[in-house]
């Protein structure tokens, strides 16, 4: 088998050498070159296309983002952003990732060796991920976000956070209310759907494993060009129609019943299924508060977060979804929910908005 090639584009030296200490000749990976600016590497581009590129954002003579948008221009390819954790670094990730870029490594700003030393393994699964992504769906610019975090030993369920649900509960009189879990690919899956609903949409609660920081950035993005509300949760925050709120980074976010409505409580807590926030602690509580009365919808992304808590709220009496593999950047989630039962139904991403407002309003018979 080929090796992967990846070139890395950054102009701290270290991060240069430690990733390919880290990749190179590993985990069916091989940097091909290493570049302390775009001008170089254009020159052994010309000679070598990579499959996947590591670019940073911050970069003398020319910038992460414009060579970006001039690689997704004359050959799209897999671009994992190699990012500080800073609000302007923020927006310009976003920014990114709205112009094509796979997704997301935050980097601190010291102990960075150590760093990717303890995140080798997450950091070579994102490059297999960014490789093996659904070509066609990238070079219609539909990027991810995959943070690549601190390994840990052991895995968490969403048992360190929520405990399991026992029985189905009476939802007469709650709202009608849709709970989202992406991952890679979800960035601008998220944007496809939230774009296309009316103001008079469902309340949403969102999770899309991005780090801090991003979420807001993100949430802000798509407030300026959506018809609804969409904003980074802030505890107690009412799930209402005509609003989308987004997880924040580095915590998890659940719902709670208050009154006839739903809010959403911020909580610490361990990484679950590799996650903060998690989407299945989310759906998770979706199974415990509600029933017939929200719609669970697991969009694209790698790996397996989500999956436990969707065929919980199965089981609980909601209704859900998985994304078809034709429209996902990366058919990982989804379709481990779909192999676990926990999918009702597999739509195409473009269904979704559709999906949503049937739910509302055809009622259960008619959806």
């Amino acid at each position: 088998m080929d090796l992967i090639n990846v070139a890395v584009v950054d102009d701290s030296a270290l991060v240069r050498q430690v990733i390919s200490e880290l990749l190179d000749n590993k985990y069916g990976i091989r940097v091909g070159f290493k570049a302390p600016n775009p001008i170089i590497a254009e020159r052994y581009m010309d000679k070598e296309w990579p499959d996947v590129i590591i670019l940073d954002i911050e970069m003398p003579e020319k910038d992460g983002l414009t060579f970006l948008k001039e690689i997704m221009e004359k050959r799209p390819t897999p671009v994992i952003i190699c990012s500080g954790v800073t609000e302007k670094n923020a927006r310009v990730t976003i920014e990114a990732l709205s112009s094509g870029a796979f997704s997301i490594i935050t980097k601190p700003k010291v102990g960075m060796k150590d760093f990717f030393l303890e995140s080798e393994q997450l950091l070579a699964d994102e490059v297999r991920a960014a490789y093996n992504s659904n070509r066609a769906i990238l070079k219609k610019k539909t990027p991810a976000v995959e943070p690549v975090s601190r390994l840990i030993e052991k895995r968490y369920t969403a048992d360190v956070v929520l405990s399991a649900p026992v029985k189905k509960v009476d939802v007469s009189g709650l709202d009608r209310i849709v709970v989202i879990g992406a991952s890679s690919g979800g960035t601008q899956a998220i944007e496809t759907v939230l774009s296309e609903l009316p103001e008079n949409c469902p309340g949403i609660a969102i999770v899309q494993h991005m780090p801090e920081k991003f979420t807001k950035a993100f949430a802000d993005r798509l407030n300026s060009i959506c018809n609804i509300e969409v904003k980074e949760a802030e505890q107690d925050d009412q799930i209402i129609e005509g609003r989308a709120i987004i997880a924040m980074g580095g915590k998890h976010m659940s719902l709670k019943k208050s009154g006839n409505s739903y809010r959403v409580s911020i909580l610490d807590g361990p990484l679950v299924s590799r996650h903060r926030p998690s989407v299945d602690v989310l759906f998770r509580s979706a199974a415990k508060y509600g029933g017939s009365n929200i719609l669970g919808i697991i969009l694209t992304g790698m790996g397996d977060d989500g999956a436990a808590g969707l065929l919980e709220m199965k089981q609980a009496g909601c209704y859900t979804v998985a994304q078809d593999k034709e429209s996902s950047l990366v058919y990982g989630m989804p379709r481990v929910a779909f192999e676990r039962g926990a999918a009702l139904n597999v739509v195409s991403l473009g269904v979704v908005p559709d999906t949503i407002m049937k739910f509302v309003y055809a009622g259960d018979e008619g959806f």
